[in-house]
């Protein structure tokens, strides 16, 4: 019913057409939630401004938070577009699917490659994917630049496995994902068992480590603020590794 009601109000929200340009709205408003089907950073920052300049987006403008998350649902806008937040309780969102994501190891991983230069700058940056229609799923948490955790799978397996399981993922249930000798596992019908995460789990752990994105709606914060529009960098877009030799 949370997922529906998502759907629901990013095409309640969408920006507007007008004149053949899309308009977004821009009179401050009150958080609105997000997380289904969706890829998010999660800054410790106040300073939107800041983490808009490090990103090295494109085009930027100001809009609010629900036309900005209305955008990157959106299935056309959403291809390109993310969604910088004002804060909300000392966070920074960075919303949309054109953030780089774990792909594959036959690619680069630009992932965390932004994930460590966001870090040189933020005292914390967390990064989660959460899409099962293509079971990619991945959280990341830096600390003062250094990588305590990061852990992605997508359907070929294990892309990021650094640092020891938090407590959280612990409480969570989701050491089961350590993934050592599961391949090598059989099930009653003789067919490989592949451990996933859901999405359940990785909005609980972002409401553990920061903030649940689907439960913004109910944040009281003390003053309305908007955030930024852009386009994602060309850079973020996913890219082979060169074979060599």
């Amino acid at each position: 019913m949370v997922a529906l009601t998502v759907a629901v109000a990013a095409y309640v929200l969408a920006p507007r057409m007008a004149e053949g340009r899309v308009t977004y709205g821009q009179m401050p408003d009150p958080p609105a939630g997000f997380g289904y089907k969706m890829a998010w950073l999660a800054v410790r920052s106040r300073d939107t401004e800041a983490v808009l300049d490090e990103l090295g987006l494109v085009a930027a403008e100001p809009c609010n938070w629900q036309s900005g998350i209305g955008a990157v649902y959106d299935d056309h806008l959403g291809n390109d577009h993310v969604f910088v937040s004002p804060p909300v309780n000392g966070w920074t969102f960075v919303v949309g699917l054109a953030l780089p994501y774990p792909v594959g190891r036959a690619f680069v991983d630009k992932g965390l490659a932004l994930l460590d230069r966001l870090g040189q700058r933020f005292v914390e940056v967390q990064y989660f994917f959460a899409y099962p229609p293509i079971d990619v799923f991945a959280w990341a948490r830096l600390l003062e630049g250094r990588v305590v955790r990061a852990f992605a799978i997508t359907d070929s397996g294990v892309v990021w496995n650094r640092g020891r399981t938090t407590r959280e993922e612990r409480a969570l249930g989701l050491k089961l994902f350590d993934f050592r000798g599961v391949r090598g596992r059989k099930g009653d019908a003789g067919g490989e068992i592949i451990l996933y995460p859901t999405e359940e789990h990785v909005l609980r752990l972002a409401g553990r480590w920061s903030l649940d994105p689907t439960k913004l709606d109910g944040i009281d914060t003390p003053t309305l603020g908007l955030g930024y529009i852009a386009l994602a960098p060309a850079s973020w877009r996913p890219e082979r590794l060169r074979k060599t030799g």
